[in-house]
C-alpha cells in the first residue's frame, strides 16, 4: 500500500480574464509549482499517480442544490462580460468557461483518493485540485471556490463506504465556512479548523467563526473552531493545537476517515496568512493525523498563494504520506501568549461535549474573543503594496530555511532491526533491514567495562550490535531502529546507549524509558538528556530533566500521558536523538508501544532507536519496525475514561514543569 497523487492538467485551465486585483492570485501556477516540486524531488515517481474524473452531478448533489449545479453548469456558454457579471455577485470568486469541467475535476479528484483509500488501494494520498472548496456552500460560491471537494468527499465516503466518523481538519488560513454549515448538525462528521480570525476582522469576518461556535442540535460539539487573533503564529503554535485540541478529540472520536483541506496559506512567506510556520511543520501534523483511523488520510489542496512556500510544503506533506521521516522543526518551541489564550477557549468551549477535555479540567473563558477591542478589519485578500511588503520581508527568510531543509535528505536505511536470535514468526515490512552487523570487539569491550550485566557473552553479543546501529543513526546511514538486548542486560545496555549517543555527536538525547527502569546515577542535570520514565511508583519531577509517571491504566489515561505530557516535553526538549527502552515487564500492549514510538518520530526528525527484551514477542517487533518504517500503529481500541489517580499524577507534574518546558501550556499566564 502506498500513496496516490491524484491530479489532472485540464484543472490550469481556468482562470482570470479581467482586472481583479482580489482573485488574480487564484491562478493555475498554484498547480503546476506544486507539481514541478514533487518531480524535482523524486516524490511524484513514487507515488501512485491516478488522473483525475469529473464528477457527476449527481455526485455534486451530495451537498450541491441542483439549481446552483445548474447555474454553473450555465456558465460554459457565456462570454466575458457575462460572467463578470455574475462572478460580481459572490464574495470573491471569479467564473470562466472552462470553471465547470474544473470544478468537477476537483470534486472527482477527492472522490477517486477516498475509494482508492478505502478499497485499500493505496494507504492514503494527495488531490492536488483548483479551484479549492472549503468555502464554497450548498448554493453559492465563495471565496475561490466553487464546489465543496471536501465535504462532497465526506457525504460519499459515508454514502458508498458505509462510514459512520469522518473527520475533517482544515488548517487553511481561512475559516471554512462551507464546510462547517454543511455539517454543523451532523455528529458523523467532526469538523476542525483553525483561522486567522483577529477578533472578527479578518474574513470572513464570521461571528460562527470563533471558538464558541460549537455546531447545533445532534452536531453539538462536533464542530471546533480555533481562532487565531495575531499574525506571525508558528510551529509551536500549530503543535500545541493539534497536542492540546485536536489529537484529544480525535481520539476520542476514533474516526475511519481523515480528510485534510490541506491548505498552505497557513505556511511561512504567504502574505493572506502571514504566519510563520515552515514547511516542514506540515510533515509533522501529517504524520500526527496518520495514527488515526488505520492511515486513512485523504488530503485535499485548498489556499496557498506563495508559490515557493506552497510548493515546498505540499513536498513536506507528501513526503510523510509517503513514511518518511520529518525534518526537525526548526526554531524555539515556545507558544505565543495569543494562541495559548485561543487554545484555552476552544477547550473551554468544547469541555461538555468532550470526556478527554473535562478530565484535563479545561479551563473557564470569561468571554468570548469576539469581545476583545474592536478595529478595522482587515481585507479579504490584501493584494496591495501591503501584500509585497509583506511577502519581501519573508523572502530572506524562507529561503535560507529551503536550503536547510533540502541539506537534510532521507538516510538510505529508514529502519534497521538488530536481534539476537531473529524468530522465524517475524514478518517485518518491505524494505525494513534486518542487520546483523556489530561493533569492533574492543570498542564492545570498553563500553561494557564498567557494568557486569554485560560480561556475558550474550548481553556483549547484543551490546555489539546496538553500537554498531547506532553508530549508523548518528551519521545519517540509518534513520531509526530496534534492537533487542537480554532482560538481565537493558538498564546498562541503555546507559552505554545514552552515553555512547551523547559522545557520538547527539547534542540532546530524550530517553523514554517504560517499565522499572532507574536512570542511570552518573546522568547529571546538564540539559544533553530529558530522562522520561513510565511506569514508576509515583509522579515526581527531582529536576525538569528527570520525570517519573506511573504507567496509566486505561486507554483515556495513557492518551492524556502521551499527549499532555510526553510529546509536549519531547517536542519542548528538540532531541537530535530519542531512545524509546521497553524494560522487563514493561506493561504496554503492543497498540500502545506502538502509538508511543509512532509519536515520538517526530521530535528528532525520525531518528529513534528502540531498545527491547529479546524475548518480545514477533508481533511486537513487527509493530515497532512498522510504525517506525512510517505504518500507522494498530487501534487502541475504544476510548475509556482515565482513571482519578491518573489525572491527579498528571496535573501534580505539569504545574512545576510548565516553566521549563512551555509545550506543556494550555492557557496563557495570567
Amino acid at each position: 500500500m502506498g500513496t496516490a497523487l491524484v491530479y489532472h492538467e485540464d484543472m490550469t485551465a481556468a482562470r482570470l480574464l479581467w482586472e481583479d486585483p482580489e482573485c488574480e492570485i487564484e491562478c493555475p501556477q498554484r498547480l503546476t509549482a506544486a507539481l514541478e516540486g514533487l518531480q524535482q524531488r523524486g516524490l511524484e515517481q513514487r507515488c501512485l499517480r491516478l488522473v483525475a474524473r469529473e464528477a457527476s452531478e449527481a455526485e455534486l448533489g451530495l451537498v450541491h442544490s441542483p439549481e446552483y449545479v445548474a447555474l454553473l453548469r450555465g456558465t460554459q456558454a457565456l462570454g466575458t462580460q457575462e460572467l463578470q457579471a455574475l462572478s460580481g455577485q459572490y464574495d470573491a470568486v471569479y467564473f470562466h468557461p472552462r470553471t465547470f469541467h474544473c470544478a468537477r475535476l476537483a470534486v472527482g479528484a477527492a472522490l477517486q483518493l477516498v475509494d482508492a483509500v478505502m478499497t485499500g488501494a493505496v494507504r492514503n494520498g494527495l488531490a492536488l485540485v483548483r479551484p479549492p472548496g472549503h468555502h464554497s456552500q450548498r448554493a453559492a460560491a465563495n471565496g475561490f471556490c466553487v464546489f465543496n471537494n471536501v465535504a462532497i468527499a465526506a457525504r460519499h465516503a459515508k454514502q458508498k463506504h458505509g462510514l459512520h466518523r469522518v473527520l475533517i481538519v482544515d488548517w487553511d488560513v481561512h475559516h471554512g465556512q462551507g464546510t462547517q454549515y454543511i455539517f454543523e448538525d451532523d455528529p458523523s462528521v467532526l469538523y476542525f479548523s483553525w483561522h486567522r480570525y483577529e477578533h472578527r476582522r479578518f474574513w470572513p469576518y464570521l461571528r460562527e467563526s470563533d471558538a464558541d461556535a460549537v455546531g447545533q442540535g445532534q452536531g453539538l460539539g462536533f464542530t471546533v473552531n480555533l481562532p487565531w487573533n495575531q499574525v506571525g503564529m508558528g510551529n509551536a503554535d500549530y503543535m500545541a493545537a493539534f497536542l492540546h485540541v485536536l489529537l484529544p478529540l480525535a481520539f476520542e472520536f476514533n474516526p475511519e476517515l481523515v480528510l485534510v483541506s490541506a491548505g498552505f496559506d497557513s505556511a511561512i512567506g504567504d502574505p493572506e496568512g502571514q504566519m510563520q510556520a515552515t514547511p516542514e511543520c506540515f510533515a509533522h501534523l501529517t504524520q500526527l493525523l496518520q495514527v488515526l483511523a488505520d492511515g486513512r488520510v485523504c488530503a485535499v489542496l485548498e489556499g496557498g498563494y506563495h508559490l515557493e512556500s506552497l510548493s515546498q510544503s505540499v513536498c513536506m506533506m507528501v513526503q510523510a504520506l509517503l513514511g518518511d521521516p520529518a525534518p526537525p522543526l526548526s526554531g524555539p518551541m515556545v507558544p505565543h501568549g495569543s494562541a495559548l489564550e485561543s487554545i484555552q477557549s476552544v477547550r473551554a468551549a468544547q469541555a461538555p461535549y468532550w470526556m478527554s477535555l473535562r478530565q484535563q479540567g479545561a479551563a473557564p473563558v470569561l468571554s468570548p474573543s469576539t469581545c476583545s477591542p474592536e478595529g478595522k478589519p482587515s481585507p479579504l485578500l490584501p493584494w496591495g503594496p501591503e501584500f509585497k511588503a509583506a511577502g519581501t520581508q519573508t523572502m530572506a527568510a524562507l529561503s535560507s530555511l529551503l536550503d536547510k531543509l533540502c541539506l537534510n535528505p532521507t538516510p538510505p536505511v529508514r529502519t534497521a532491526v538488530a536481534l539476537t536470535a531473529p524468530d522465524a514468526a517475524l514478518v517485518l515490512p518491505p524494505g525494513v533491514l534486518c542487520q546483523e552487523r556489530s561493533a569492533l570487539p574492543e570498542e564492545m569491550q570498553a563500553w561494557a567495562r564498567p557494568h557486569k550485566a554485560l560480561a556475558q557473552d550474550k548481553a556483549l553479543t547484543a551490546l555489539g550490535k546496538v553500537l554498531y546501529l547506532l553508530d549508523r543513526l548518528l551519521d545519517g546511514q540509518v534513520s531509526s531502529g530496534i534492537a533487542a538486548t537480554p532482560a538481565p542486560a537493558t538498564a546498562a545496555t541503555l546507559d552505554v546507549a545514552i552515553r555512547c549517543g551523547l559522545s557520538h555527536g547527539a547534542q540532546r538525547l530524550l530517553c523514554v524509558a517504560v517499565g522499572q527502569l532507574d536512570r542511570p546515577p552518573d546522568l547529571t542535570d546538564d540539559g544533553r538528556t530529558l530522562w522520561l520514565n513510565i511506569g514508576g511508583k509515583e509522579a515526581a519531577a527531582p529536576s525538569t530533566f528527570h520525570v517519573c509517571v506511573p504507567l496509566p491504566g486505561t486507554t483515556g489515561g495513557f492518551l492524556n500521558c502521551v499527549l499532555a505530557l510526553v510529546l509536549p516535553l519531547a517536542y519542548s526538549f528538540q532531541p537530535d536523538l530519542v531512545l524509546v527502552a521497553l524494560g522487563p515487564t514493561h506493561g504496554l500492549r503492543d497498540p500502545q508501544a506502538g502509538l508511543l514510538t509512532a509519536l515520538l518520530r517526530g521530535p528528532a526528525g525520525g531518528r529513534v532507536l528502540a531498545l527491547i527484551d529479546e524475548e518480545s514477542t514477533p508481533q511486537l517487533v513487527g509493530v515497532l519496525a512498522g510504525v517506525l518504517h512510517g505504518e500507522a500503529p494498530p487501534s487502541l481500541g475504544p476510548f475509556s475514561m482515565a482513571s482519578p489517580e491518573d489525572m491527579q499524577a498528571l496535573m501534580h507534574l505539569r504545574g512545576p514543569l510548565e516553566p521549563q518546558w512551555k509545550m506543556l501550556q494550555v492557557a496563557a499566564s495570567p
